[in-house]
């Protein structure tokens, strides 16, 4: 195999394909990024992968001599990176063994067979494939990943469930502190027989795709098929296994009816739950106290060290409530949240938390309050 190609659309390639890759890989193949230059037409093809997560994309290249190569893909990566800008070259022989030069500097890197590395299944009919502006498919990811659980011990909360129908899509995560709730508006293109997708997607994938979606209205396809989930952007493809089993009834987590109802300045909130997290953090068990009373909030911390106080105006329907919470908890829902003003809705001092917009249903957030 031989190719030329810009050093810095290989860096941008390399830079997208690795996030594929796994700390501890199952197979030392894992560790490795397969360069496929069998098409001229289609340009050199990278590809990363850990066994159920992989990411494949392609830039332009001159192919001279068509073959593939696997070469380690995090040393190949810092490699390339390194190299002064222009055009580089790389030559792979049949002993697997890679020349790169790049103007007047050259590596010889060791690689693998290529036949070794698992490839990405082509010509797959999906079951479905659903359009969305990649913008809006990454602020739905932004607004519940940090709600996925990252303890194993469920493994089905490690994922986020993807609900969609004809008009929306739905995006639920919990992990058993907190829940996220988004939605977005979307073209689907179901097949016949499918009305609603209910899937559960991976958090490391999503937060991987998260990392790759633009912030541009432009369209991405969503593919699903046979227990894996394919996103399509541009030239690259992001495929996933998607988890099994059952995801929780969260709709019979989330309350409907409540005593206290608050509507409160979301950048007041956010600024005064920053402030008395710096001293919560200090204390025992980083919570922070909030007192809803006619037409006010005071919000307070206390550590050995210190205590802090805030407070400030709002617009209160219902019972005064004390409550308590983990200041990561409240902070990371407060933090997703964009509108200027949100709905905090209680019911006392050891039920749930569920904070809303002012008006709609785009998005809903439940907190677990800590019990004093």
């Amino acid at each position: 195999m031989k190719f030329c190609c810009d050093v810095s659309a290989l860096v941008e390639g390399l830079n997208v394909v690795t996030r594929a890759l796994a700390v501890r890989p199952a197979k030392e193949i894992m560790e490795y990024v397969l360069l496929d230059a069998s098409d001229r037409d289609e340009g050199l093809v990278l590809t990363c992968s850990d066994g159920n997560f992989t990411i494949q994309t392609s830039i332009d290249a001159n192919i001279t001599e068509e073959g593939k190569a696997a070469l380690k893909g995090r040393l190949l990566s810092e490699v390339v990176r390194k190299l002064p800008l222009g055009e580089v070259t790389m030559n792979v022989g049949s002993n697997s063994i890679a020349q790169i030069s790049c103007l007047s500097s050259k590596t010889r890197l060791l690689g693998k067979d290529a036949a070794e590395y698992p490839e990405m299944e082509s010509g797959y009919t999906p079951d479905c494939v659903i359009t969305v502006e990649e913008s809006s498919l990454k602020s739905m990811i932004n607004h519940v990943v940090f709600s996925i659980a990252s303890d194993e011990s469920r493994p089905i909360l490690t994922g986020a469930l993807l609900e969609v129908n004809e008009t929306e899509a739905k995006m639920v995560a919990l992990d058993g502190f907190r829940l996220a709730m988004h939605k977005i508006r979307m073209k689907v293109k179901p097949r016949a027989n499918v009305e609603s997708i209910r899937v559960t997607i991976p958090g490391r994938a999503l937060r991987e795709i998260r990392g790759i979606l633009s912030d541009e209205d432009k369209e991405c396809e969503l593919h699903l098929t046979g227990g894996q989930l394919r996103v399509i952007t541009g030239r690259t493809v992001i495929s996933t296994v998607l988890l099994g089993g059952q995801f929780v009834d969260y709709m019979r987590i989330i309350p409907q009816q409540f005593k206290t109802e608050v509507l409160v300045n979301r950048n007041n909130l956010l600024q005064a739950i920053e402030r008395t997290s710096l001293m919560a953090r200090e204390g025992k068990n980083n919570l922070i106290h909030m007192r809803f009373s006619d037409g006010l909030v005071v919000i307070t911390s206390n550590a050995e060290i210190g205590e802090a106080h805030e407070e400030f105006e709002i617009n209160l329907i219902g019972d005064p409530v004390e409550i308590a919470f983990n200041s990561k908890y409240i902070g990371d829902v407060v933090h997703n949240v964009e509108d200027e003003k949100l709905r905090m809705c209680m019911s006392g001092s050891i039920y749930p938390c569920v904070v809303k917009p002012e008006n709609g249903d785009d998005y809903t957030y439940l907190i677990l309050p800590v019990r004093v």
